[in-house]
């Protein structure tokens, strides 16, 4: 199709990246399942190796079913490349490893998955790189945090399972003025939702696992540049010089693909790439559904004299209600959602009752999910981490599916009543 640029997301979700012609007239791309490619000469070889050709060498760098999710997933948030990787988590490493050193430091939103805060106060500490954790909203906070080391903010577009939405396009607007990256973990809100570098963000990473599979049987990640950060200008990336003469502007992706993705081993498997393509024709139906789910059923829960409280940007006397409608518009406020009970007894016996909402480790897959994080995700932490990050004994996180609104209800409601 031309000019993709001007067509709705709900069509461009469908056709974007999609190059039949070239696939021998199927409608998605071929499974390339092959670990390595020929080269019909030692020059073209030679040349790929040197940057100089995009042909394929071998699976852990570069794949053809990769590469067409990767330009889809680029196009679909604005983005000026991207590159898919094993998990969210193998993302959220290489997207943040290539812009550290050891000495560095990097401001984060406190507001964070368990993996995620492990791998920024635990295992970033191992190698010398300190992150100054703030309240995501506090836009003085990230200010004062800010020092001489500094490399980059990360937020999440909406934290989990707090809930917290921050102000995107003012946390930008402040990282620019001092010569920093925005980087925006968008999974909760997806690009259906949010498109975090329209709003200022320099780069956008993304469990594909989540709302872009929507059915939980693909595992991957991706990091997505934006290609407008002036990394020789900021005067903070002193490494960088190689990577903006190979590659101008998408310095950045160059370098993490080269350092961290093909040399950690962070490879997407291509039937995931596949898997994850094929969910991805349905994201705008099923993100319309999640979020008009989701919504009912945060009001719904508010009505319920044994839930205590609700956390959901929708819900008007929310923190984040103010800035999740200037965000996301009148499209939503996320799929996602976490209520309290009287305390962790009656959450276990709540989620034993559940008939047929699903209790897992996981979100945005198209059934609804609960899950109990202070016994289950954050069970490793001391209770005083826990309780600074709002972790709480009586906490219940629901990803609301696509089922039938009526059903899903029907389901908390039989739970709740054994209560």
């Amino acid at each position: 199709m031309s000019n993709k640029s001007s067509l709705h997301f709900s069509t461009r979700v469908v056709h974007e990246g999609m190059t039949p012609a070239e696939w021998q007239g199927a409608t998605l791309p071929p499974i390339c399942q092959s670990a390595a490619h020929r080269h019909e000469t030692a020059e073209s070889l030679s040349q790929t190796f040197g940057g100089k050709t995009t042909d394929h060498i071998y699976m852990r760098l570069t794949n053809p079913t990769n590469r067409v999710l990767e330009k889809k997933l680029a196009a679909l948030s604005g983005g000026a490349g991207a590159v898919v990787m094993s998990s969210g988590m193998a993302a959220i490493s290489n997207g943040c490893l290539g812009l550290l050193r050891a000495g560095d430091e990097f401001i984060s939103g406190r507001s964070l998955f368990m993996s995620t805060y492990i791998l920024f106060a635990n295992v970033f500490k191992k190698y010398g790189i300190t992150v100054r954790l703030v309240d995501p909203c506090d836009l003085a906070a990230i200010e004062a945090a800010i020092t001489e080391r500094t490399r980059f903010i990360y937020l999440e577009t909406i934290g989990n399972p707090g809930m917290d939405v921050p102000d995107l396009a003012a946390t930008a607007n402040l990282a620019h003025l001092n010569g920093l990256p925005l980087l925006v973990d968008n999974t909760l809100a997806s690009p259906y939702l949010c498109r975090p570098l329209e709003l200022g963000a320099d780069v956008v990473i993304e469990s594909t696992t989540k709302y872009l599979s929507g059915h939980g049987d693909a595992c991957g990640g991706v990091v997505i540049d934006g290609g407008h950060f002036d990394w020789a200008g900021s005067g903070r990336f002193p490494d960088f010089q190689p990577f903006i003469d190979r590659k101008g502007p998408l310095a950045y992706l160059d370098k993490v693909w080269r350092e961290q993705h093909i040399n950690f081993g962070t490879t997407q498997a291509p039937l995931h790439s596949y898997l994850t393509m094929l969910g991805l024709d349905t994201l705008a139906l099923r993100m319309e559904r999640h979020l008009a789910n989701a919504q009912e059923i945060a009001t719904w829960l508010v009505s319920q004299p044994k839930v205590k409280w609700v956390n959901y940007a929708g819900l008007p006397a929310n923190p984040s209600h103010a800035t999740a409608s200037h965000q996301f518009g009148d499209l939503g406020y996320g799929g996602v959602l976490a209520f309290g009970l009287a305390d962790q007894e009656q959450c276990f016996r709540f989620i034993n009752s559940l008939k047929m909402v699903y209790h897992l480790a996981n979100l945005g897959d198209c059934k609804s999910l609960v899950i109990h994080p202070y016994s289950s995700q954050y069970l490793s932490f001391t209770e005083e981490l826990r309780a600074q990050l709002a972790i709480t004994p009586d906490l219940i996180r629901l990803s609301v599916g696509i089922e039938a609104v009526e059903d899903i209800k029907a389901d908390l409601a039989q739970a709740l009543a054994t209560l």
